[in-house]
């Protein structure tokens, strides 16, 4: 299906990349605007993550009634989401109902990667380069990506000397029965690796997990909605909706003011057991003030979870290797599971860790470690992503000098307000590096994302400008806000896909603003009143830097 938007050899005035969530709205917001848009997405459909992302038990981390667009009130009236965490089918489903309820298809040409974008400065516009062969010339070049759209490359040593049944979580292509009565192999116990394993169990003759770092894995507390449960939210939605976009993560807030060691033995076991039943984003790991800054204070969390696991898995050795010892809780993105631990109870599966038997190599039909061989008849590698940094790398972007983003780059990220950068001037990301994309209910940060930047390109063009670029010096200034919030909590005490860590050569760069989605959202308001400090306009900005904004805003 191809954009309507303009001829084959016409010039748009944006391209957005992806059609997931973030294309999908901003195809909608750009064109209600009255701007040409032309997008264009590598998938057969709309859906982005939500299209590729088919393994076993995928589905989302948070919960569907926030993990939804808020900017029509009728469409989040008329849409009922049936479970607590919504599984891919559905949320695929929801974004393709979006689609057809504002005949937003029409936008996007599927089935076309982006495989190169160049500026051109004499025009002022991009040339970006499709995999069809075309070129399409657009004014304003905006990434909707997903952050966790690039799957890492398979880094398991002797793989292409396996002969048996290959597949990937983030590009699963087989039926769950293909695996029935198999010796299975899973290599990585991230989230995909934590949903997929139990539903695999199921019908392998045998399973094996190869794990590397052992994760703090919640119980999800998946359940049906009720129609009562729905119907309130229905009537609430305003305001819990106004609540999302000013609360620390995107979900309602749920605010604790003391610290852990305010309170006795007894009472913090109490309210850890509360919070474990309650589970989710507000969960053990919010319960206290002072967990993801305090180390002390995250050990009494970490052990409370640390005895749970032992006390559902039967095998003291088998749970002791997944006993979480190496980061401490929340410093690394937590999963949720239904029956994860419960799974290594079963005869049929058994736990190798990577950590004292690393994989030396992979013969036709088993995997080798330092300590022995495993025949299996197929191997599920579950092994991520390369976040935020390789969707972008991807587009093979050359700036304004020349110079490639992945040059720009080479020592670290750096970006303005997460959507901007320097030298890439008329380019923009929504939920990109140093954004509170990383721990947020993305939807949330998406759809404020794409407003700013639609209210910035509405700006430039009342005032006839048609270049648009992040000064070096606010671009500076934000990455040393970004560092300097994380710096005091433990985010900054581990290596993670966070950090980039789970790519070899990656810079070592904490990929987000960790300081709330409401104060991110409330200095972007106030950059927009303020005339956009920090950003050129045709060459002119009210201030080169941010200033003080982000200390004034609470």
């Amino acid at each position: 299906m191809n954009s309507t938007s303009t001829p084959d050899t016409g010039i748009v005035d944006v391209i957005g990349v992806g059609a997931g969530f973030t294309g999908v709205y901003l195809s909608h917001r750009i064109t209600e605007a009255g701007w040409t848009f032309a997008g264009f997405e590598a998938g057969p459909d709309v859906g982005g993550t939500w299209f590729w992302n088919t393994y076993p038990g995928a589905r989302c981390d948070v919960e569907s009634i926030y993990y939804s667009y808020s900017f029509d009130e009728a469409l989040q009236q008329e849409w009922t989401w049936s479970q607590r965490f919504a599984p891919q089918a559905e949320i695929l489903a929801y974004i393709e109902h979006v689609a057809d309820r504002f005949d937003l298809r029409r936008h996007f040409t599927f089935g076309t990667r982006v495989v190169g974008a160049t500026w051109n400065a004499a025009d002022r516009l991009w040339e970006v380069r499709l995999d069809n062969g075309r070129t399409q010339r657009g004014r304003y070049l905006i990434s909707g990506a997903g952050g966790l759209s690039t799957p890492k490359d398979f880094d398991v040593p002797g793989l292409e000397n396996f002969t048996g049944l290959r597949v990937s979580t983030s590009r699963w292509n087989i039926a769950l029965d293909d695996l029935a009565g198999k010796r299975v192999a899973v290599i990585g116990t991230g989230s995909s690796g934590v949903q997929a394993i139990p539903l695999i169990a199921e019908v392998a003759e045998h399973l094996t997990v190869f794990q590397r770092t052992p994760n703090y894995v919640m119980p999800a507390r998946n359940a049906e909605l009720a129609p009562e449960q729905v119907t309130a939210v229905k009537d609430e939605y305003a305001e819990l909706r106004e609540e999302c976009r000013h609360s620390p993560g995107g979900i309602p807030d749920r605010p604790v003011t003391d610290n852990a060691f305010d309170v006795s033995d007894e009472e913090r076991k109490r309210r850890y057991e509360e919070a474990y039943e309650r589970s989710g984003f507000q969960g053990v790991g919010s319960e206290f003030a002072d967990l993801l800054i305090d180390p002390e204070a995250n050990r009494t969390a970490s052990e409370f979870l640390h005895d749970n696991i032992r006390e559902i898995v039967l095998d003291p050795e088998t749970a002791e290797l997944l006993v979480p010892k190496y980061h401490p809780l929340g410093a690394k993105r937590s999963c949720f599971g239904t029956d994860y631990y419960e799974t290594y109870n079963r005869p049929n599966v058994s736990l190798v860790s990577l950590r004292d038997e690393p994989i030396q190599t992979m013969t036709e039909n088993a995997i080798v470690t330092s300590r022995g061989s495993y025949e299996v008849d197929a191997v599920v590698l579950a092994i991520g992503f390369d976040a935020f940094t390789g969707p972008l790398y991807g587009l093979d972007l050359t700036g304004a000098s020349g110079g490639k983003l992945q040059e720009a780059w080479q020592d670290g990220i750096r970006s303005y307000l997460g959507m901007m950068i320097t030298d890439f001037p008329n380019f923009f990301m929504v939920g990109g590096p140093l954004s509170p994309a990383l721990v947020s209910n993305v939807v949330v940060t998406i759809e404020q994302a794409v407003d700013w930047i639609a209210d910035l390109l509405e700006h430039a063009r009342e005032t006839g400008a048609t270049v648009i670029e992040a000064t070096a010096e606010a671009q500076d200034e934000w990455v040393d806000i970004t560092e300097a919030t994380v710096a005091p909590t433990l985010f900054a005490t581990t290596e993670s896909w966070y950090r980039g860590s789970n790519v070899q050569g990656k810079p070592n760069t904490f990929m987000g603003y960790v300081g709330g989605v409401g104060k991110y959202r409330r200095m972007c308001t106030e950059i927009a009143k303020r005339g956009y400090p920090g950003v050129e306009i045709d060459g002119a900005a009210p201030s080169r830097t941010l200033g003080p904004i982000h200390e004034e805003i609470a």
